[in-house]
């Protein structure tokens, strides 16, 4: 591939894309123009690394990698299992540590285990759809909700919830507990399938010297 040819990576938005470019600057990888409060650029290149960035939100990042609008993307591993798209994903970050977890209410313990038909209300029908379907072979009834999903099983919309768990202080605050583990989540690092094939030695290296700053 011809060493003209800028790499381009979509970063999820907030706290996500801060982390990563503090990465980056270990290895070399500077953006300053993205460091200006007030820009209101979208893309941001670094000229001398041939490399363009843009932010994202988090839902979008792998529709641009999949489609070749970024090489490189860097988003949550929920986004990922959720959005579905055919990419490769290729690195562990090790940040932005949670996990997934179906929560609800002590009394709803006994319904998973009894694999009940449950109602179950959740941000990420997919992986929802995914774990009951697939892994625990319980049929459930996904409902999509956009807002706090913690007030789902509190007024009675579902019998349990689907969600990132960080530290567990909102369940507890409203009564609802981790009753099964989904997955574990972090960032991750993903790439354009043909982006892997055509520009192999840049991307090996970008990996590599990140795991080696990772470790």
């Amino acid at each position: 591939m011809s060493d003209d040819r800028y790499l381009t990576f979509a970063l999820g938005k907030g706290r996500l894309a801060k982390k990563t470019l503090q990465l980056f600057e270990q290895i070399g990888i500077t953006c300053e123009e993205m460091k200006d409060p007030d820009t209101r650029k979208l893309i941001f290149v670094n000229e001398e690394l041939k490399l363009r960035f843009f932010l994202a939100k988090g839902p979008d990042v792998p529709t641009y990698v999949e489609y070749g609008a970024a090489d490189i993307g860097v988003v949550g591993k929920d986004t990922i299992l959720e959005e579905g798209r055919n990419i490769y994903e290729v690195l562990d970050l090790g940040f932005g540590k949670c996990r997934m977890c179906i929560c609800g209410p002590e009394s709803a313990r006994e319904l998973l285990q009894h694999h009940e038909q449950i109602r179950v209300a959740t941000k990420y029908p997919h992986i929802a759809k995914d774990y009951f379907y697939n892994k625990k072979h319980q049929t459930v009834e996904i409902i999509k909700l956009n807002g706090s999903i913690e007030l789902a099983p509190i007024v009675g919309l579902s019998e349990v919830i689907c969600d990132i768990v960080e530290t567990g202080t909102t369940l507890k605050e409203n009564g609802l507990t981790v009753l099964e583990e989904v997955c574990p989540l972090s960032a991750r690092v993903v790439v354009n399938q043909v982006s892997m094939k055509m520009d192999n030695e840049r991307i090996t290296r970008l990996i590599s010297d990140l795991k080696t700053v990772i470790k």
